[in-house]
């Protein structure tokens, strides 16, 4: 949902996902002059507003500022020509009114209202449903709703057989993410089949529900990680819940778990849903079946409901049942989901599924950045991939912004700097704290020095959730390219964009063409969770050189405008974004050019013929 609404001074572009509805503004020049901010109230269709809030004040307003207090954008505004609501609800519509401020701060003059209307996407339209947890490994937050306690099993277990999260803690954790896994195992009725890949596979609600649905008489089959190595937590949650390895049905002995030993990581997570003994719908995405994977790292569920892409990952899934070898399983991925053109079709979906003979689809995947014309956002755990680092490199029009799960490296860090403006990197941060990891997982949080934010910030520590693995911020894998557009590109799925889990691991993507509804949901979740932690970036690096900026004051002076309109900067860049000048087109045109990201494959293939699969 999106919509543009605008006078001779002042104009807003609304862009509505489930959960969040993004505000960009633009003004003109001679309306900028003494602007102090915006003041936005929004109340449900029919129903009263109230105005937003924030976290930043005018020192005179609030001298003694108590931590974690919050105020009305009517009496301290927002100054940002970028805001969005986090509070919004799916499937909803809203009255938007948006006041510029002018004047003494003690009695502002309303200027320049805008009022609109949207309406929030719902979570599934049966054809895609999309769920995104809050993904705030360190939240200020969390900090003042829940004071950082500490999840345990007892508040992560505390579900009902109806899939409800009982706990309010994991219920703000996983932001409808778990809710939705569970509903879809839950609704699956006697007579119907459920085909499972699991990974990690620790999550006791999630086992529970397959063995209620096997109990009822659905047809349940899961494939899982079972490797000689990292098998323990498996085997035992399966057990824990009692999962049989065989049923006896109609007299015939039916096998329930299959065991996935012949890769090095079955990386996988996925379930299908037949109904009639034919393929209905999957459940797909990058959420792992495990406590930290619902309600600690950032994670989102996709939905898909097509026979079609039912069918291809249900053959995937037969044959991964197999056990196969990794010559066997290559020849099955490759024979399902042949490589994709450049320009892939509108419909249908099109899925790609590893292990590959090589690691092409990195050249793919760093086209399509190439091609983009205004807009490409990625989610990447671990490092980025020297192919993509390429592209996102390249001197461009567009703006590229990505969000990692780890400190950028030096040749990140040069990207940016040579691409200031254009390419902007986030990564994950807890605020006030240097977050060192290790190499074999575990990690240190220390207070940076020279800083002052606990003098406005509530302290917010690495309390919660407890996360036993080695990504602790950003787990999904997410490419968007062109997503402002009528014809945006959306890659998610469980692959992480890196070698090893082209040529490696089992895998799953998918690639989505021209839905505008599904990418204004990933933009603007994707936006939420870049901004969440950029902002974190900028505070502890400006904080650790030994600045000891006000982070939470308010601007009385005009300066915060200037950046918003400079030729060049970042923030005029993104604002201009939503009010282009003119048509730039779409990554599709620049695609149709290019060269066969896959001609060299056999080459490659080739060169690495002697040498193992890689692993991890």
């Amino acid at each position: 949902m999106r919509v543009t609404k605008g006078n001779d001074h002042l104009k807003v572009k609304a862009v509505a996902g489930t959960r969040v509805v993004l505000l960009a503004l633009d003004m003109d020049e001679a309306s900028r002059e003494g602007l102090l901010g915006f003041a936005i109230k929004r109340g449900v269709k029919g129903h009263a507003q109230t105005w937003l809030r924030g976290t930043k004040y005018f020192k005179d307003l609030v001298p003694h500022p108590d931590a974690g207090q919050d105020y009305s954008s009517r009496d301290q505004p927002f100054q940002t020509f970028l805001w969005s609501d986090y509070k919004a609800f799916a499937d909803t519509d809203y009255d938007f009114t948006i006041v510029a401020l002018y004047g003494d701060i003690h009695a502002f003059e309303e200027r320049h209202q805008l009022e609109f209307s949207i309406r929030t996407e719902a979570e599934d339209d049966q054809h895609h449903g999309v769920w995104f947890n809050r993904g705030a490994i360190a939240s200020h937050a969390f900090e003042t709703k829940f004071h950082n306690k500490r999840l345990t099993d007892e508040m992560t277990e505390n579900v009902s057989d109806d899939g409800k999260l009982l706990d309010d803690e994991t219920a703000w954790l996983s932001r409808g993410l778990a809710e939705a896994c569970l509903k879809y195992i839950n609704e699956t009725g006697r007579g119907e089949a459920l085909r499972v890949c699991a990974y990690e596979f620790t999550y006791l609600p999630v086992l529970r529900a397959l063995k209620r649905a096997l109990d009822r008489g659905v047809d349940v089959h899961i494939v899982y990680h079972d490797t000689k190595k990292d098998n323990d937590a498996n085997r035992a949650a399966i057990g824990k819940a009692g999962l049989p390895d065989k049923v006896v049905r109609g007299g015939q002995e039916t096998q329930v778990l299959f065991r996935r030993t012949r890769t090095p990581i079955p990386h996988n997570k996925f379930i299908v849903k037949l109904a009639g003994g034919k393929p209905k719908r999957v459940w797909t995405g990058s959420t792992n079946f495990t406590d930290t994977g619902f309600f600690g790292q950032t994670n989102v569920g996709h939905l898909v409901t097509d026979a079609d892409t039912a069918r291809t990952y249900l053959d995937y899934w037969t044959e991964l049942s197999g056990d196969p070898t990794h010559s066997v399983a290559l020849k099955n991925a490759t024979g399902l989901t042949p490589n994709p053109p450049n320009v892939i079709a509108k419909e249908p979906i099109a899925a790609f599924f590893s292990p590959r003979v090589a690691d092409n689809m990195l050249d793919w995947y760093g086209q399509r950045i190439t091609d983009t014309t205004t807009l490409a956002m990625m989610t990447i755990p671990f490092n980025v991939a020297s192919t993509i680092l390429a592209a996102l490199g390249k001197k461009a029009d567009a703006m590229r912004l990505v969000v990692l799960e780890d400190v950028p490296t030096a040749d990140v860090a040069a990207a940016e700097k040579a691409n200031r403006g254009k390419l902007a990197f986030s990564n994950g941060a807890i605020l006030g704290k240097s977050f060192i990891k290790y190499k074999m997982g575990g990690a240190k949080v220390v207070p940076i020095a020279n800083s002052d934010l606990d003098r406005w910030f509530v302290d917010e520590e690495l309390a919660r959730p407890t996360n036993n693995g080695h990504v602790f911020f950003i787990h999904s894998k997410v490419l968007l390219i062109d997503p402002l557009s009528d014809d945006p590109l959306i890659c998610s799925g469980s692959a992480n964009f890196s070698t090893n889990s082209l040529i490696s691991n089992d895998e799953n993507m998918i690639l989505i063409r021209g839905n505008t509804r599904v990418a204004d949901i990933y933009m603007t979740e994707v936006d939420r969770i870049f901004r969440h932690f950029r902002s974190r970036d900028i505070i502890n690096h400006n904080a650790g050189a030994g600045e000891h900026n006000e982070w939470l004051l308010l601007d009385t002076t005009g300066a915060w405008i200037g950046p918003n309109f400079k030729e060049g900067n970042y923030k005029n860049n993104r604002r201009q974004l939503f009010f282009p000048e003119a048509d730039a087109g779409t990554w599709a045109d620049q695609a149709a050019a290019d060269p066969d990201p896959f001609a060299d494959e056999k080459e490659r293939a080739a060169a690495k013929k002697k040498k193992k699969p890689p692993q991890g």
